[in-house]
């Protein structure tokens, strides 16, 4: 059984809709990949703040 944690940024343009399509896709690869049936992929959405990412030393809100 594949999970998937999908690790980005929040996002206000980023709508239920983006992610319904984000999950199916990544669903429909890892069951032609793995030869696994879709209920049985997992997936995870974090979406993590920008004041809690950080790239070079700078916080990515600042």
């Amino acid at each position: 059984m594949p999970f998937v944690t999908v690790k980005m940024l929040k996002s206000k343009e980023r709508d239920i809709q983006v992610k319904r399509k984000l999950v199916d896709e990544i669903t429909r690869v890892m069951v032609s990949t793995l030869n696994v049936k879709p209920e049985a992929v997992w997936v995870n959405i974090e979406e993590v703040e920008r004041e809690n990412w950080a790239e070079g030393g700078k916080l990515l809100a600042d």
